[in-house]
């Protein structure tokens, strides 16, 4: 009798845990979770800190409240690499205007390209803007959110040294600049 019971239990076990359905009695069969519902929708686990989550599974799906996209590691749980996954979120986008001084020649030149960006992202007057549009830009919270490259630059005026993780560029001045000259810097998303 207790073979019986024992093989019904486990039976049902099996059939309980083959799909899970909320919302509905006949789960996809290639789903493990089936959410059926036509007025809501999924919440994902909302995390302002995404290195605050141990040892991440490759697949982990989060919502980043700093860069307000879905993002996924797409590393390993021993170095997780998060990227988002929201289509709206751009890839790449280019420094916004920032002035360098041309007037003297010198070496070892910094300027703080996250800084720059991050002031002028956050500093939009408000006559300069769509009516229905926020008083802000959402920006990258971190300097370590971006990549930072120069693509482009007038050769005979300025000579680039380095860029670092954090976005300071170190450069040279060489001569003046003249009408065409030009630095393209451009910001990658991570």
């Amino acid at each position: 009798m207790y073979k019986i019971i024992t093989l019904v239990l486990v039976m049902s076990y099996c059939a309980i845990t083959a799909q899970v359905g909320i919302n509905t009695s006949t789960p996809d069969q290639s789903s493990v979770l089936d959410v059926t519902s036509t007025t809501k929708g999924v919440l994902l686990p909302r995390i302002t800190n995404v290195s605050s989550v141990t040892n991440p599974a490759t697949g982990l799906v989060i919502y980043d409240t700093n860069k307000k996209c879905i993002s996924q590691n797409v590393g390993t749980p021993a170095t997780p690499d998060w990227v988002c996954l929201s289509p709206y979120v751009a890839k790449f986008f280019y420094m916004p205007s920032v002035v360098f001084d041309t007037t003297t020649t010198a070496a070892g030149q910094t300027k703080d390209l996250y800084t720059l960006y991050k002031n002028q992202f956050s500093n939009v007057p408000a006559n300069a803007r769509s009516a229905s549009a926020p008083a802000t830009i959402p920006f990258f919270p971190n300097a370590t959110d971006l990549y930072y490259y120069v693509t482009g630059y007038d050769t005979s005026v300025f000579k680039i040294n380095s860029i670092s993780s954090t976005g300071v560029l170190n450069y040279d001045v060489l001569s003046n600049a003249t009408s065409a000259s030009f630095i393209n810097i451009v910001f990658v998303v991570k």
